[in-house]
Formats: C-alpha cells, structure tokens, sequence
C-alpha cells in the first residue's frame, strides 16, 4: 500500500513524471482566450465565518489540434471563488480577486506557450508546476502581504483545464469521461498515483456513461432563514426563500448545513432547528428518508469540539443524527499546522471528509494516516486534478462525494458530469439556483432537471455529449 512516505520517495527519484509516452492521438494547444462575468447573488451566503454577495465566473475558450492538423475548440468556465480558495485576514475581497485574475493572465499566457502533444491529464501535470511559480511571481509583482494559495492557483487553473478536455473529447467524437483508457491515453496510472497503481488506467475508476438521475443536495447557508420566522424582509422574487419552502418546491431529500465552528450551542441548535423544520415539513409529504451533511469550513477550533457537537446533537435528536451522511472539513486546511486534531474517534462515528486540504496526491495520504475517511472532489480544482483523487479515493476505499462552488452555467455542467461520472458518488450538490440564479439564465431550458430541480433529482443521464456536454 502506497503510503505518503513511499510517494514522496518516489516522486523524488523520479523527476520525469512530468514526461511520458505519447500517443497520434495527442493534442497541443493552439489558442488560448479568457474573459469574465460578473453577477450580484440573490441573497447573501455565509460560510467560514465570511459573507459573500456577488462572484466573478472565468470562462475560458481553447483550441486544440493533433500532429495530423484535426482539431477542436473547447469550453470552460469556473467560479474564481476567491473568498473560500483565497482567505484572508489581511487582503480583502478586491485584493483577492485581482491577484486571481492576474494569475489567471498569466496562466493564459503560460498555457498557449506550451507546444508539447499530449492526453489533457498529462498536459495538464505537465502545466501544474508553471502554474504554481506564476502564482509565485504575482505574489511578488504585486507585493502581496500573503501569497496566492496552491488551492486558489488550482481555481485559477481549473476553466483552462475543463476546457483542453472539453476539447479534446469533441475532436475524437466522445465524451470527455470516454477518454481515459489505454487508447488515448499513454500512461497508466502509477505515472501519476505511485506503484501501486500500476497497469491500471483511469478509466477503471471513471463511469463511461453517467448516472441517470442523482439527488441533489441543497444549501442551507449560515444566515439562510430557515422558517418564515426567520425572515427580516423576503425578497419576493418568486423563488422559495425558507427550508420547507425549498423543500416542497424541489422535492428536496438532501440538505446540507453550514455551521461556524465557533460557537458548538449555535451549531448544535442550527442542525436541531432544521431538523425540525425538515421533519415536519417532510412528513406532510409522505417522505421518511432522507439526508443530511454537515460543514465547518475548517472553522472547528479543534476536534474535541467536533465530537461535543456530535455527542449533543445525537442527545438533542437522535434521528436528525442518523440522517447525517458525513461530516465536511471540520478544522483547518493546513493538515501539517493541525497535526494534533486527528479524526479517528468521530471518523468512527460519521465520514469526515476533507475539502480544502486536497489540493494534490501528499494530502490526501496525509488526511488518511490522521483518520479522515472521505474526500470532496472539486471541478474547480481541475478536471485531471479530480478524476486522478477520485481513482486513488477509490483505491484506498474512501466516502466520496462531489462539492459545489455555487457554479452556476457551464460551471455546474462540469461539476455535475463529474458526480455523476465517478462511481460512488450519492449526490450532487449544486447551489446557484438559490443564490444566483440569473447566471443560469439561458442554460435551464437547454438541460432540463439540472438547473431547475423539481422532484429532487438532476437528470444526469443527459450529461453524455461530445466533450464535457457543456454547449450553451
């Protein structure tokens, strides 16, 4: 079994992972061009202790070709999501997003320099490490006071990524998720993951046709109402603005809940009260099962504080703690700074799976000799990034599941062609549609039953067209 010691040896030793074999189905990238758009949310979310009402979405469009001259234009388009890639206590939120967009510029640049023929996951390994030393050069360009995350980087980096393998399936007529066998691709896994992957490719961990229908997993944020109580002034834009009101209106049997992690009465009361709320309002539906997940963005000071929260909510109401499905990031990212805080003991209890501690393979192992059982994969940390977690996840028989940046438009295409393309995977959550619907707009009536939920389930089955399907 591959341990974080023994891959780090390796990865040492072998300095020309970054090359491998090549194939005449490989592709170079021939143009490059990125823009922006800008949306205002409907009504503010709150998580890891900050609010946020508006986001900048980075769309990128790519051409490739192969040896031969066939090529193919491709699509992506992420949330920069700088509040929750990038935080800070000493640059705001404009500080952040600039050095994201500078980045973004660069990694342009970077990317349509890069004349290597290649499968996308191995141009897209091979690009990594440039991206990571131009992160480093905006820090100092710009003299920033904190220097740009290797998980904002990844951001930045994931739109250009989705779109070379958005294009790359286009040209040879599949979808993207039919792409990662030995006939396209040259290296097996091991290249990527360690020796104990070896002679296995990654379409053994990858669907070839999606899911047909998965549950959705809706949002309730830290300063969403939950009851009519809870509303200072209701918005009245016709769309549901209280959980029950959510529930009945998407047949809703997933929920997540974001918490504070600072203050375990608030949390513990939070999960009871939309338990409540749930509970009655599903039982006028006739439904008995369903779901929750909960999420301390990293906020736990600690992990005796997590197993308090989990100790009272089970004693406040046992049901609502059976409905849990896992436990996301409960204390901070920086796994090496938080050495102490092991999840053995509430691993045992509920999966607790790390979010933005997974930046790259070392965390991952990392996570699991602390006790983390699961891993949220990411659209917005790379579409190789995550096929490649995903496979060694699998491996290593770990929870998984799909999380949102609320990725509105061609952004949930890619995160939701994710969840339903990696086996395992229960659920999608996906959150544009309550906070930004307007970046929606022109998408819903093109992918029926993604943007609009209303019987709890996305139609995933549709997900299925050349490339990553995200044709506006």
């Amino acid at each position: 079994m591959l341990t974080r010691r023994s891959f780090l040896t390796t990865a040492i030793a072998a300095p020309a992972i970054l090359r491998g074999a090549g194939k005449s189905t490989d592709v170079r990238i021939d143009e490059v061009r990125h823009e922006y758009e800008d949306y205002l949310y409907r009504t503010p979310i709150k998580f890891g202790g900050t609010e946020v009402d508006r986001v900048t979405i980075l769309n990128v469009h790519v051409r490739v070709k192969t040896a031969s001259g066939k090529a193919a234009k491709g699509f992506g388009s992420m949330p920069l999501g700088n509040v929750w890639a990038f935080p800070s206590r000493v640059l705001n939120y404009s500080q952040t997003l600039e050095a994201m967009k500078q980045l973004a510029t660069r990694i342009q640049k970077i990317t349509a320099a890069h004349k290597e023929y290649g499968h996308p996951v191995d141009l897209n390994v091979a690009l990594e490490h440039l991206y990571l030393k131009a992160a480093d050069e905006v820090t100092r360009a710009t003299k920033l006071s904190q220097p740009i995350p290797k998980l904002a980087t990844l951001v930045v980096a994931s739109p250009f990524d989705a779109a070379v393998a958005d294009a790359f399936g286009k040209l040879h007529g599949r979808s993207t998720y039919q792409t990662y066998g030995p006939d396209l691709m040259a290296n097996d896994l091991s290249h990527y993951l360690g020796k104990d992957f070896k002679g296995e490719h990654l379409e053994k961990y990858v669907l070839k046709t999606p899911k047909p229908r998965m549950p959705l997993y809706h949002l309730v944020g830290a300063v969403d109402p939950i009851t009519a109580s809870d509303i200072r002034k209701r918005i009245n834009d016709g769309l549901p603005e209280t959980l029950p009101e959510w529930i009945n209106y998407s047949g809703l049997t997933h929920i997540k809940i974001k918490l504070n992690g600072e203050d375990l009465k608030w949390d513990v009361d939070r999960v009871v009260a939309v338990d409540r709320a749930a509970e009655e309002t599903q039982s006028k539906r006739g439904v008995k099962q369903w779901y929750y997940s909960t999420d301390f963005n990293e906020k736990c000071p600690n992990v005796d504080y997590l197993l308090g929260f989990i100790r009272q909510v089970r004693e406040k109401t046992k049901a609502g703690f059976e409905r849990i499905q896992y436990i996301e990031q409960p204390t901070k990212r920086d796994l090496k700074a938080d050495r102490a805080n092991v999840m053995h003991e509430a691993s045992k209890l509920r999966p607790v799976v790390i979010d933005e501690s997974l930046t790259e393979l070392e965390s991952l192992l990392y996570s699991r000799e602390m006790g983390y059982t699961g891993a949220a994969l990411k659209a917005c940390k790379g579409q190789a990034q995550a096929l490649l977690m995903a496979a060694a996840a699998q491996k290593y028989k770990m929870f998984l599941c799909v999380q949102d940046l609320t990725c509105p438009g061609a952004s949930l295409i890619h995160s939701a062609g994710l969840a339903a393309h990696v086996p395992g995977v229960a659920a999608i959550e996906a959150n544009s549609r309550q906070y930004v619907p307007a970046a929606n707009k022109g998408w819903d009536p093109k992918f029926p039953g993604i943007f609009d939920v209303r019987d709890g389930v996305m139609r995933t089955g549709q997900l299925n067209k050349p490339g990553l399907s995200a044709v506006a």
